[in-house]
């Protein structure tokens, strides 16, 4: 049986308004940008690319400190208000519904992109992993968080997640099929793999510098907070089915024998 599971907060079927070639387009440009943000930010942590969170223009540690928080906090503002009902609705009154989750994946992989391009590095040494087997376990739980992620992505159609879905069945004139609860792959085993991936890729590195612990710290403060909000969006879109999965499953870290069923 196919397998789908609505994106955070969104229970609904599409609306069947066409979209023209303009509109797809804008669809797969999102998605791409997305796409590049993410995989970018994966190297952004891991410094495996020019700017990274330990490299960057030199400034005072206060002055750095006060322009990531910034940046950070309004990376966590954009993502989280765009994601409330109350704005999704809003929003389809200026953009077509198809395109409203493209609008909003292009606009948090901009804020995404923002915080690398604006990040200032805080070089202060707060771990040091030196030995050939902790580095490798380092970055092999780093792999693992990343596969993670896209495993969860795949589970519940990455594409759909990206607006992609939507944006073809309006260019087709089509309406989009409601979302079914479903708990596929991860989902089996905890109830937000995405973000369980995400907080292994934050953390595990063999360097930590204090501008890295702020940048994982805050998302692994916004991740727990933004969790609260997705749950109780599921808990209003699902119903009880969803309460009773809530209760046989743990949210981010595995237990065993604890799956769904």
């Amino acid at each position: 049986m196919r397998r789908s599971r609505a994106a955070p907060g969104d229970g609904r079927a599409g609306t069947g308004r066409t979209i023209g070639a303009l509109g797809l387009a804008y669809a797969l440009g999102s998605a791409a940008t997305a796409g590049v943000a993410l995989a970018y930010f994966a190297g952004f942590l891991a410094g495996v690319v020019p700017r990274s969170v330990d490299t960057g223009p030199s400034v005072r540690w206060a002055q750095a400190v006060g322009r990531d928080v910034a940046v950070l906090a309004l990376f966590g503002l954009q993502h989280s208000v765009m994601a409330r009902s109350t704005v999704k609705r809003a929003l389809a009154r200026v953009v077509p519904p198809a395109l409203e989750r493209s609008t909003y994946v292009l606009l948090s992989a901009l804020g995404l992109a923002l915080v690398m391009w604006q990040w200032r590095p805080i070089p202060a040494l707060v771990w040091r992993v030196d030995t050939p087997l902790g580095v490798l376990l380092m970055r092999a739980l780093l792999v693992a968080g990343v596969l993670v992620v896209l495993a969860a992505s795949r589970a519940i159609e990455a594409f759909g997640l990206l607006g992609l879905p939507q944006a073809y069945a309006a260019y087709r004139g089509e309406r989009t099929p409601a979302a079914r609860f479903v708990t596929p792959g991860p989902y089996r085993v905890v109830r937000h793999p995405i973000q369980a991936g995400t907080l292994v890729v934050l953390w595990a590195t063999p360097v930590m510098t204090a501008g890295h612990l702020l940048l994982a710290g805050v998302f692994t403060v916004y991740v727990l907070i933004a969790l609260r909000y997705e749950e109780r969006d599921l808990v209003r879109a699902f119903g009880a089915e969803y309460a009773a999965y809530r209760e046989r499953v743990p949210a981010l870290v595995p237990r065993p024998g604890r799956r769904a069923r």
